[in-house]
């Protein structure tokens, strides 16, 4: 079974996380191609999609947004996951969905969406980015739980091995 596993990244974190996916999935014994949403064509290609994006200003990023309208027949014929990533501290902020995943979600018919704790180092930030994090004063640190991360993918393969 081919699983496409596509994620918009800003900082790489995000990409880090749809790693750890793509992983889990490959673990499991799937057949598993991992490209950014950019260059994400061809799903007919595949089984399966798991398809994520870094979440800023409370939306995803625009390569994945692009991803899911352009391919949205195509990945509504086939099972689809969905990610966020991006809150960060303890307590986590934001904790409420991105205001377009419901849109994506209708258009793709996702069967799941999860949102997963980002990290955040402040100095690699680009300017802008960084006086928002200031002026909203949010955590820097590292947030990300892998074993839910990884927990979540292994659900995925595991439905995907069932059917």
């Amino acid at each position: 079974m081919k699983v496409l596993v596509s994620a918009a990244s800003k900082y790489g974190a995000t990409s880090e996380i749809a790693q750890a996916i793509a992983d889990a999935l490959a673990g499991k014994g799937l057949e598993v191609t991992m490209v950014p949403p950019a260059q994400a064509d061809a799903i007919e290609q595949f089984d399966a999609v798991v398809l994520g994006s870094a979440v800023y200003m409370s939306k995803w990023m625009k390569p994945a947004r692009e991803l899911a309208q352009r391919q949205a027949a195509a990945l509504a014929s086939r099972p689809v996951w969905l990610f966020s990533s991006g809150p960060v501290g303890e307590p986590a902020k934001p904790a409420d969905n991105p205001v377009d995943v419901s849109t994506i979600l209708q258009s793709t018919k996702a069967r799941d969406h999860q949102i997963f704790t980002g990290k955040l180092v402040k100095k690699r930030l680009s300017f802008p980015d960084r006086a928002i994090a200031s002026a909203i004063r949010v955590q820097e640190g590292d947030f990300r739980n892998w074993d839910d991360i990884r927990a979540w993918a292994t659900s995925i393969a595991d439905t995907l091995l069932a059917s």
